[in-house]
């Protein structure tokens, strides 16, 4: 059977979980799809039936003052979680003590970072956020950042390539294929930037199968990783739509899990690929 890392989920406490993904449903104007609860039960439920063996979660931080409760939500769910999750933690560039917020979420264990320069309301290239990406690329963490929307300009390809270039080193993770809904402005200048991964999420059903073929070879499949932006689309036919495209088996292998388990230091190499 076939070892697959979901590289994009958000999870949400069981308390909070409907309001957060009706908001985000909202935030996007109706999501063409019926989308799961948020729950960390949900996620591992559906991710053992559709073949799931390890998932990056995170949140968003709307408000400086929730960024240590959501580090902490995402910690306990990744101890809970048995060695499933890859938690990555969030960061707010209007916190008043930047510095000490990043060493807490490393010192919970966590991976790297999450922005939504969209959501959060900030320009992805704003100076407050430059310590952000500068402590990450210091640390050798990621950075994952939700690219592109066609109604705003916080995080379009122009943007995020002003980032790339003030940081070279930084390992950043465009979510969406680097530019959700402005897929072609952002796979004309992004595939440039060596240091930029980008992950699959929310982007299938509006990219026809072989335009979604293309834009993976145009970043090379080596900075491709799968993800489904859970709890907003359905698991099975994210990952069917991906193996409908043809790509070679060494391709799959990358884009499945591969580049992701090296990204975050993973050892899966000699895991058992059993889902029981």
């Amino acid at each position: 059977m076939r070892r697959i890392i979901d590289a994009h989920c958000h999870i949400y406490p069981d308390g909070i979980s409907r309001r957060a993904v009706d908001a985000v449903d909202r935030f996007y104007d109706g999501l063409p799809s019926d989308h799961y609860d948020g729950k960390v039960e949900t996620l591992l439920r559906i991710g053992r039936e559709s073949g799931v063996t390890h998932f990056v979660v995170h949140s968003v931080a709307t408000r400086p003052e929730q960024v240590r409760s959501i580090n902490q939500f995402i910690a306990r769910s990744v101890k809970d979680a048995e060695g499933a999750f890859i938690g990555m933690g969030t960061m707010h560039p209007d916190s008043t003590d930047q510095e000490h917020d990043f060493r807490e979420l490393m010192d919970m264990g966590l991976h790297g970072v999450k922005l939504h320069p969209d959501i959060q309301q900030f320009c992805a290239d704003d100076p407050r956020v430059m310590p952000i990406y500068a402590m990450c690329e210091e640390a050798g963490c990621p950075v994952c950042v939700h690219t592109g929307d066609y109604r705003y300009d916080y995080s379009n390809p122009g943007r995020i390539v002003k980032i790339l270039k003030a940081f070279p080193r930084l390992k950043m993770i465009g979510a969406h294929f680097g530019g959700w809904s402005v897929w072609e402005d952002a796979v004309r200048v992004l595939p440039d930037y060596p240091n930029l991964m980008v992950d699959t999420s929310s982007s299938f059903y509006w990219l026809e199968q072989q335009r979604a073929k293309e834009i993976i070879r145009a970043y090379g499949p080596e900075r491709v990783m799968y993800g489904t932006d859970y709890p907003l689309w359905p698991m099975k036919p994210e990952i069917d739509a991906l193996l409908a495209m043809g790509l070679t088996e060494d391709e799959y292998e990358r884009i499945f899990w591969k580049n992701a388990a090296e990204l975050f230091g993973l050892n899966l190499e000699g895991e058992d690929d059993s889902h029981e």
